[in-house]
């Protein structure tokens, strides 16, 4: 008997703790009445912004393509400064007994090279009649074997007529 009642008792809170739960149902709006808009859903915004807060965007690929060096927090000045991507050959002239090249950079003023001069990441291997030839250091993770490689930088004239 004691086991009856407890359990009608449970029964009895359970079904008072549903009903106090259980959202109220609209009523039907009086004849005569405008009925009251409803509640539409929020719709959600056109364009997604990611919040990191602290966390890394999971989008973004962590092995990276290597194809371009971490650039420094401040640059060299002049052509030590410059990615070989970045410059273009302007001139060759005849120097003494070396053939010399004036390139231009992403400021927009040239400058003069030599064979053997650094570049951000390569060497200028050497200076023809046609252009440069700069020994670019490459920075792949996923390539073992390539550590650099040759990049000929033509004389604009002769890339254009390419």
């Amino acid at each position: 008997m004691r086991n009856l009642l407890g359990l009608i008792a449970s029964v009895a809170i359970a079904s008072a703790a549903l009903d106090a739960q259980a959202p109220a149902k609209p009523t039907a709006p009086a004849a005569g009445q405008p009925a009251a808009p409803s509640a539409a859903p929020a719709t959600p915004p056109d364009t997604f912004v990611y919040q990191a807060d602290g966390r890394r965007d999971p989008f973004v690929n962590l092995l990276g393509t290597g194809a371009e060096p971490k650039a420094p927090a401040r640059r060299a000045d002049g052509p030590a400064g410059f990615l070989v991507g970045e410059i273009a050959v302007r001139g060759v002239m005849q120097s003494r007994d070396a053939l010399v090249a004036m390139i231009s950079g992403p400021d927009n003023k040239t400058y003069v090279v030599h064979q053997g001069d650094r570049l951000m990441d390569g060497t200028i291997k050497s200076i023809t009649t046609e252009g440069l030839v700069v020994v670019q250091r490459v920075n792949d993770p996923l390539s073992t074997t390539v550590k650099q490689r040759e990049v000929h930088k033509l004389l604009r004239s002769l890339e254009d007529g390419k």
